[in-house]
């Protein structure tokens, strides 16, 4: 693979790692809707790869790519729980009681099935498959 292929790949990566923050940031400071606790879960992983896959951007460092790959892993696991708490009744009844907010809440539902989590679940794995890509492709390297 050409090193401009992969450096655009993760510069994708990246992207969707600054609008998904953003797009956090634009619910809970301008729509001014709480998150719940599984919500900061997801915070808490895609929020440092603004800043780690910007700096691999700019030094064009293709090694972040196994850990990048790692970490959206683990959001990909939190999301599609969070997701399914939402859209799966039976587990909206066993749901464990997640803060002063609902995790089966849903603050938005375009189309029926866009939520929140759904939202956080497409760039996860937008930037897991980014980062296999790029992994896939530098091994060895």
């Amino acid at each position: 693979m050409r090193e401009k292929t992969k450096e655009n790949i993760l510069f994708i990566a990246w992207a969707t790692s600054i609008i998904a923050t953003f797009g956090s940031l634009y619910f809970s400071e301008i729509r001014e809707l709480i998150p719940c606790t599984l919500c900061w879960y997801q915070r808490i992983v895609m929020y440092p790869f603004t800043i780690i896959l910007g700096i691999a951007v700019v030094k064009k460092d293709f090694q972040i790519s196994l850990y990048s790959m790692i970490l959206s892993g683990i959001g990909i696991l939190i999301s599609a729980y969070h997701y399914s708490l939402q859209k799966l009744t039976f587990l909206q009844d066993s749901a464990p009681s997640c803060g002063s907010v609902p995790c089966t809440g849903e603050y938005i539902n375009w189309l029926g099935f866009i939520t929140i989590p759904f939202l956080a679940l497409t760039a996860f794995i937008i930037i897991f498959i980014c980062s296999l890509i790029i992994w896939k492709n530098t091994k060895g390297n």
